[in-house]
């Protein structure tokens, strides 16, 4: 056992064996580096990454190896999921220096943490090109051993050059009309319109550009947003990357028709596209957006959630074979003659013309991922539905894949939200409750008594690193939604703590531009700061999302504030690469529409049919399509929401109130009238 032994990461944990003397990320690691006068190599991945694996197969738990490495560096491991702003400053250096970058991630250090010479995955032999990880250990040493000016000179240049990457961010004004032009011609330009998404492969979930489409479309009626989200929310659905019998989506395509996935499935991922698939089916009606949503939040908490409450990471892409070889996508993939062997004959000549199922195969092999291809033959229901609960009961004693088990408080953010709004809107209560129960969890577990927000724990037991911007952001946008489904106002007061925090801590006081580390947090060869999208929106549009639906709910003009000083970067980015940036034009949707305000006042619970009618008018608002409208739901007169402040019922009914822009419409009590004021362009 290594120094790693100790972590709560389960990404560390599997390196805890390896006969590499593992540091993790510490003061104390380069100091050992300064004292043996080594340099450092900076391995960086995450638990469901393949080809993390295959190199820590390979290389890692390779003893000769390992002696080399113990000789010559000092070895530190980390988690990129729980260093997010030690991954973000290295990659950076990394695609920089070689215009590509992935995990794993390698990075050769000297003991002043900077960064010299840069790679990802590093064969055991030279192959395609590449040399082998003995070969870059070799020549690393050799350079450090005879070359040290030389390592120091280069070393040096690339922190200058990454210093002078801060973004020049003057706090400019929120996109227009203008802009969301070019935004949505750019997209039109990178549309695939045979197969849905945008660009070749490998083809990437695009959930935030998916939101910015349907606001766009709410707010302004353009068909074209709609039909490019309609139809690719479609094609990923019908495709091998989501998961046709057990819900939820793999991490993308490898290529550009949907059919073969990455396996792995992201708790991120499905937060997001869950919450689409909602969003999508309050805006067409859809029966698949509808089955997708709620297959999607069922996978959620049924293979993601966690004993203390909380939602875990992510699932493995690789799993046992049966023969104890651990092998990309074989707890999913499925041949004519396996469905056979478990349907019967017909039935397994019916699942493979249902599935796609070949021959041939669509993975590798001859094993085919299940997808749902245009088909003309009408399936009967019943069948079908047979089908798929006995492939799922014999997959089920398959070897399942491994499940990182540790909570990343921004992507229970986004769960929260998530869960919440498809509760809701399919009068789906235990959705919602699972949702507050992971919000319970990160303020017991990871919100200190100063509101710091910790960004991991694991089996309840809060991790040792600070929250960066995107969990502070994602958390208030969950407490966001839950305190618009639940009418429970503590949960805006939760938002506000956190969102005091943004301003305080991780807010540019000149210019408004938004850094992912706090003021206070441990300083790094550079302070992170990326506005664009990844996979989930970037801390900095998450915040400006979170800050001005906080400052709708509560009439804060600093928090207003902060947030269309954030989206200046939205007004230079959006026409330029809007596919990087969907978030923060999704909104500078709401912001362009006021946002809406909605407050909802009526007899609280157990009151009879006037609960009901309070009920009605509830849903009504929260499926109302005006991008970003917050709503406060609750007895009149009540201080749980400042938005019910001063709002009486009408004729002793339960009412309705919208605001937009210091303007309010004539109160109703009509649930049609309500749709219809939230859902006017």
């Amino acid at each position: 056992m290594n120094r790693l032994a100790h972590e709560t990461s389960p990404y560390l944990l599997q390196h805890a064996d390896n006969p590499v003397d593992w540091w993790p990320w510490s003061a104390e690691a380069f100091d050992e580096a300064r004292n043996a006068n080594k340099p450092v190599l900076l391995s960086v991945g995450y638990s469901s990454c393949h080809w993390c694996h295959v190199m820590a197969h390979e290389s890692f738990e390779d003893q000769a190896t390992a002696d080399y490495l113990n000789e010559h560096f000092v070895t530190i491991k980390v988690d990129r999921e729980e260093r997010p702003d030690v991954d973000a400053v290295y990659m950076e250096a990394v695609q920089a220096a070689t215009g590509q970058g992935g995990w794993p991630m390698t990075v050769f250090l000297t003991p002043d943490a900077e960064p010299f010479y840069f790679g990802t995955y590093f064969p055991p032999a030279p192959r395609h090109g590449m040399p082998s990880f003995r070969q870059v250990l070799e020549g690393v040493q050799q350079a450090w051993s005879s070359r040290r000016d030389e390592v120091a000179e280069v070393a040096g240049k690339i922190v200058r050059d990454l210093a002078q990457r801060e973004i020049g961010h003057q706090g400019g004004q929120p996109p227009g009309e203008q802009e969301f032009a070019q935004a949505l011609l750019g997209l039109t330009r990178e549309y695939d319109p045979q197969r849905g998404g945008f660009g070749g492969a490998p083809k990437f979930p695009p959930s935030m550009v998916l939101e910015f489409l349907l606001r766009h479309h709410a707010r302004t009626g353009a068909e074209g947003a709609l039909q490019m989200a309609h139809d690719t929310c479609e094609r990923m659905a019908r495709g091998g990357m989501y998961d046709q019998l057990g819900g939820g989506f793999a991490r993308y395509s490898v290529d550009r028709d949907w059919v073969v996935p990455h396996f792995e499935k992201m708790l991120y991922d499905n937060a997001l596209l869950c919450r689409v698939y909602a969003h999508l089916w309050r805006a067409t009606g859809s029966d698949l957006a509808r089955r997708v949503a709620l297959e999607t939040a069922d996978f959620l908490v049924r293979e993601l959630g966690t004993d203390e409450g909380g939602f875990a990471s992510a699932l493995d892409a690789d799993s046992d074979d049966g023969t104890g070889r651990h092998v990309e996508g074989a707890y999913y993939v499925w041949t004519p003659e396996r469905l056979r062997a478990v349907l019967g004959d017909a039935d397994g000549d019916l699942a493979a013309q249902y599935f796609g199922v070949t021959d041939e195969g669509t993975f590798e092999h001859g094993q085919s991922v299940l997808q749902l291809p245009q088909n003309s033959t009408v399936f009967d229901a019943g069948k079908i539905a047979s089908i798929r609960d006995r492939l799922l009961a014999e997959r089920a004693g398959r070897p399942a894949p491994g499940r990182d088990d540790k909570v990343v408080a921004a992507w229970n953010g986004l769960a929260i939200a998530a869960l919440a709004e498809t509760g809701a809107y399919f009068e789906r209560p235990d959705l919602v409750e699972a949702a507050l129960g992971a919000a319970d969890l990160l303020v017991r577990v990871h919100l200190d008594e100063h509101a710091r927000l910790a960004r991991t724990s694991k089996d309840g037991r809060v991790g040792p690193n600070a929250g960066v911007l995107e969990d502070y952001a994602d958390v208030a946008e969950g407490f966001l939604a839950l305190a618009s489904v639940t009418g429970e106002g503590v949960w805006l007061d939760f938002a506000g703590l956190l969102l005091d925090h943004v301003l305080a801590r991780f807010t540019d006081p000149g210019t408004g531009a938004l850094y992912d580390t706090a003021a206070d947090a441990e300083r790094l060869i550079r302070r992170p700061q990326d506005p664009t999208d990844n996979a989930t929106p970037s801390g900095w549009t998450a915040a400006a999302g979170a800050l001005l639906s906080y400052a709708a709910h509560t009439g804060s003009e600093p928090h207003r504030s902060a947030a269309e000083r954030a989206l200046g970067v939205v007004k230079a980015l959006g026409p330029r690469v809007p596919r990087f940036i969907g978030w923060g034009l999704a909104v500078a949707e709401a912001l362009l529409d006021g946002p809406k305000e909605v407050a909802v006042v009526g007899p609280g619970p157990g009151s009879g049919l006037a609960d009901e009618k309070t009920a009605v008018l509830h849903r009504t608002a929260l499926l109302g399509t005006a991008p970003g409208a917050v709503v406060a739901v609750g007895a009149a007169e009540s201080d749980e929401f400042p938005l019910l402040a001063g709002r009486p019922l009408q004729q002793g009914e339960p009412t309705a109130y919208v605001c937009r822009n210091f303007t309010c419409d004539a109160p109703t009590t009509d649930p049609e009238r309500l749709r219809a004021s939230l859902n006017r362009r």
